[in-house]
């Protein structure tokens, strides 16, 4: 809520005061504390009404002297209120230092937050992805609706920004927006990083975001299993449309590919790897790093089936991928028309490929992770559940060699 002030023009007499004008001051009142500004404008005693603050007559150079002083006013309750938008506890000082223009560290939380999404967004597709760029615009979006919602300003100074600000902001994505739980801590996390620039900047002094506590949560990724890629892969669809998204799925859960670096492959990104077989060689768009896949002989039968393909001779594309939205929508369709129950994504195909096309066949985790393009294993796991029939299958040839 807004702090009540008070603002009080009046006259400034010298201990040896005789006669003539007096200079004219304001007075600005929070809470019983007091700052003064002088207004460079003088009037004479006999001619100044105390109690309204004004020069008391009716000539020209009266009027003039009222109306400077109105605007004097006008200036100090904007002054004010642009206290009250920052976010900055209401003093005397604080709305002195306003109107004089001089107000230290005035920045502010949004500001912080656009200055670092319009920095990003000249990086994309040089050191960020648009994806990423996407994840900050929306916390920003998030902050906008929280901080008037919570504490009835439009924006915060940096240096407001508090352990109790993040747990706020934790529990108003929990509870108003319904966000699962690593979704608020990724946006909380995404905040701190922000917060660690204004601190390098000198926004700030420290960031709170060191005592926040927010963990992420092992999710349980499901796959495909051997059955249902099967029944996928030999499914008659009517629709052309149908049959592509169908394709280029499998395609994926054959090679391990995300969705953006299967949209951007080529025709040159596939050349004879080390047995002389036909690989696929890029660079994975999120992580920059080399991934190198030989193409089993269900990728390359898709690969030689759109080899022809009018749209993807004319994008010089290797595969006919439709946006990610229409993908997710398509394979959602695919499913219900299979009878799988399973919310088929995009994104599965690489956990299918990870599970159940390699790890369940007897491929090193190593180097899945190789071919997935990881930087490190523990990402792999994520990716690869270990399945009973594959702890089986491994004990199986234990209990062969004690037998």
């Amino acid at each position: 809520m807004k702090t009540n002030f008070s603002l009080l023009f009046y006259l400034k007499k010298q201990k040896n005061y005789v006669s003539g004008n007096v200079p004219i001051y304001m007075r600005i009142t929070v809470e019983g504390n007091r700052a003064e500004i002088a207004t460079n404008r003088h009037c004479d005693p006999k001619r100044w009404n105390a109690k309204g603050g004004r020069a008391i007559g009716s000539k020209e150079e009266i009027k003039v002297l009222n109306i400077h002083l109105d605007q004097l006013q006008n200036a100090v309750y904007y002054a004010h209120q642009r206290v009250f938008d920052m976010g900055l506890p209401i003093t005397a000082d604080a709305i002195k230092s306003s109107y004089l223009g001089t107000l230290t560290n005035s920045h502010t939380l949004l500001e912080a937050v656009a200055d670092h999404n319009l920095k990003m967004e000249q990086l994309v597709g040089k050191d960020f992805d648009r994806g990423t760029l996407n994840r900050y615009k929306v916390l920003e979006i998030h902050l906008k609706v929280f901080i008037p919602l919570k504490y009835g300003v439009a924006d915060m100074n940096i240096r407001t920004i508090d352990q109790a600000f993040l747990n706020g902001f934790d529990h108003y994505l929990r509870s108003d927006k319904s966000c699962a739980n690593n979704y608020v801590v990724k946006n909380i996390k995404n905040l701190g990083k922000i917060l660690r620039i204004c601190m390098e900047n000198e926004w700030i002094d420290k960031s709170p975001f060191t005592a926040y506590k927010g963990k992420t949560k092992n999710v349980d990724r499901f796959c495909l299993n051997k059955e249902e890629l099967t029944h996928i892969a030999a499914k008659e669809f009517l629709s052309e449309r149908l049959k592509q998204v169908r394709d280029v799925f499998i395609f994926c859960c054959f090679t391990g590919l995300a969705y953006v670096d299967v949209f951007k492959l080529k025709q040159e990104n596939i050349r004879k790897g080390i047995d002389g077989d036909r690989w696929i060689f890029t660079n994975r768009q999120k992580t920059k790093t080399r991934s190198s896949v030989p193409l089993l002989s269900t990728a390359v039968e898709i690969v030689d089936r759109y080899s022809t393909n009018k749209v993807c001779l004319n994008k010089g594309l290797l595969l006919p991928v439709p946006s990610n939205q229409k993908m997710n929508e398509y394979l959602k369709e695919i499913a219900d028309l299979c009878g799988i129950e399973k919310k088929l994504t995009s994104h599965i195909a690489r956990h299918t490929f990870a599970t159940t096309v390699t790890l369940l066949n007897g491929v090193p985790i190593e180097s899945v992770s190789k071919m997935l393009g990881h930087t490190n294993v523990r990402t792999t796991q994520m990716y690869a559940k270990v399945l009973d029939i594959k702890v089986s299958a491994d004990m199986a040839l234990l209990k062969d060699k004690y037998n």
